[in-house]
């Protein structure tokens, strides 16, 4: 990953001194077999609220990460399906947004908002579960349900009165 020069980094306002920040546009691997590429993943940043001292106020560490979803050639049409359903509430427009603010660093937090996103779409994407096949109960577990049964009964049968009529 190449490192490349940030020339509105603070610290190269202040000083001779550059800032450096590694390249992170890198594709998105959700799966091994479902990879969303870089260029159709869009990212803004904005400042963040939370701990950072003086900065916080001067540093856009905030990340918003959105891919969309609906309209993106990458997507299988039976994942793109199953993906809408699932994050449906999430969705807006068909537009699938993460947010990362956790960090101070914004590097750590496109890191995160990535990581989130992969998890999201993993999930999503999954299969689901086989569905379940009813059992019926075993004549032990009817024995025992009987049995518990009268147990209760007698009990609130003892709690009828009647020990007084002598």
């Amino acid at each position: 990953m190449p490192s490349r020069p940030i020339a509105t980094c603070r610290a190269a306002r202040r000083s001779a001194r550059w800032c450096w920040s590694r390249d992170v546009t890198q594709d998105l691997a959700v799966t091994p077999a479902f990879v969303i590429p870089a260029s159709e993943l869009s990212e803004r940043f904005s400042r963040s609220s939370g701990p950072g001292g003086q900065g916080v106020n001067t540093a856009d560490s905030r990340v918003e990460l959105s891919f969309d979803v609906a309209r993106s050639p990458s997507v299988p049409p039976h994942l793109r399906h199953r993906i809408l359903y699932r994050l449906g509430g999430r969705l807006s427009a068909g537009i699938l947004t993460v947010t990362a603010s956790e960090h101070r660093a914004q590097l750590q937090n496109r890191a995160a908002a990535r990581e989130r996103m992969a998890r999201l779409l993993r999930d999503a994407a999954a299969a689901p579960p086989p569905a379940r096949r009813p059992t019926r109960p075993t004549r032990g577990s009817k024995e025992r349900r009987i049995a518990e049964k009268k147990r209760r009964g007698s009990i609130k049968e003892g709690r009828r009165g009647g020990w007084d009529r002598n």
